[in-house]
């Protein structure tokens, strides 16, 4: 971390990496799609307490499955929130949306475990119809 007298503390790409464990790459990822907006000094991007945060939210987002779009929308009101009530009644939301996208997820694999079991059952026993047809045939 550094010290600008302009900006305040500031954080450069491989720090930001480094404590967040991911790569420069995901974090000019982030910087491309506006969640993040370093200044320069030089060559080197400079990224503040605030493109700290947003980083830090986005990732948060990213981990419980939330998309670009939902990720920015939070990001957007954190930035405009006056008070965290609104934002916590959105963030709320979005949570539950997701809740439900993941329970309609975990219905479908459990139907698709039953149908291979189903399928498994079956294919047991044709094999072992066949071994004992052999069986019967050899005897």
């Amino acid at each position: 971390m550094q010290r600008n007298k302009d900006m305040g503390e500031t954080y450069t790409i491989t720090e930001l990496a480094r404590e967040f464990g991911i790569t420069p790459r995901a974090i000019r990822y982030w910087e491309t799609h506006g969640l993040v907006s370093p200044h320069r000094e030089s060559r080197n991007r400079c990224y503040d307490k605030r493109d700290r945060t947003r980083l830090k939210l986005a990732l948060r987002g990213k981990r419980l499955g939330l998309s670009l779009a939902e990720i920015k929308e939070l990001i957007g009101m954190y930035d405009t929130a006056t008070s965290g009530s609104s934002q916590l009644l959105s963030f709320l939301e979005v949570l539950a949306r997701r809740r439900g996208a993941l329970e309609q997820q975990r219905t479908d694999i459990e139907a698709v475990l039953q149908e291979i079991s189903r399928f498994e059952a079956q294919c047991r026993a044709l094999i072992e119809t066949k071994r004992d047809r052999t069986q019967t045939a050899e005897a």
